[in-house]
């Protein structure tokens, strides 16, 4: 298995270069690996493969994974799931990152159950930018709203916007991203960060700006449900 995750890894690093240099795009764009229903012992492969940034949908896997691997110098959480309202202490807790924030209800109890010890919580807006009603997010039209309420709440820091564009609707659905991605960072300057691409379609978003782009099962292999 180390083998493996580490060959994915180099594999998967090289064809992001391959496709930053052949389209000049920003440098500063990165894998998140998706860890979900992988055990910490693959994350510390990946973390000893020189991955920082892990990702994960399940809150219970998130705390359970972030205690076993707090002596990793560096490692960065980053909370990538649906969020529910009695789900917040944890994430608050022990996630770096919050990509999918998208009503100011749970961006208020990120906010107040942040520990004041920790540095402030990096958050992005969800955005349902195929409209699916089957999808989180907030819609497009109410996301500059949304964005000024969450920059001006304590224990948290606005960092730009989060997209799962509806199967087969990739390319355009990231060219409208990056379109928001501007108009937010005319508000929010800071804001700067634009998380889109899977395993499916990540080329596609990395060359529409993506600044992050989310792989599980390119580094990780199948995951395995049967647990859960």
């Amino acid at each position: 298995m180390t083998d493996n995750i580490a060959e994915a890894l180099q594999r998967t690093q090289q064809a992001i270069q391959q496709i930053k240099l052949e389209h000049q795009l920003r440098q500063d764009a990165r894998l998140i690996a998706v860890s979900k229903t992988k055990p910490a012992e693959a994350i510390a492969i990946a973390y000893q493969a020189g991955q920082r940034a892990f990702g994960e949908n399940y809150v219970q896997e998130l705390q359970a994974k972030a205690q076993q691997l707090a002596s990793l110098s560096g490692i960065e959480w980053h909370f990538i799931g649906p969020i529910q309202s009695n789900k917040t202490r944890d994430i608050a807790r022990y996630a770096d990152w919050v990509h999918s924030v998208d009503r100011l209800k749970i961006a208020e109890r990120l906010s107040a159950q942040r520990p004041a010890e920790l540095a402030p919580l990096k958050v992005l807006l969800q955005i349902n930018i195929s409209a699916e009603e089957s999808k989180a997010g907030v819609a497009p039209e109410d996301m500059l709203a949304l964005a000024q309420a969450v920059a001006a709440l304590p224990g948290l820091e606005l960092k730009g916007l989060m997209a799962i564009p509806e199967p087969g609707n990739g390319p355009a659905a990231f060219a409208r991203m990056a379109k928001l991605s501007a108009q937010l960072q005319q508000q929010q300057p800071q804001a700067t960060e634009l998380s889109m691409g899977m395993s499916d379609d990540w080329p596609d978003a990395l060359r529409c700006g993506a600044t992050m782009i989310r792989l599980g099962t390119a580094i990780f292999g199948a995951r395995d449900y049967s647990n859960r």
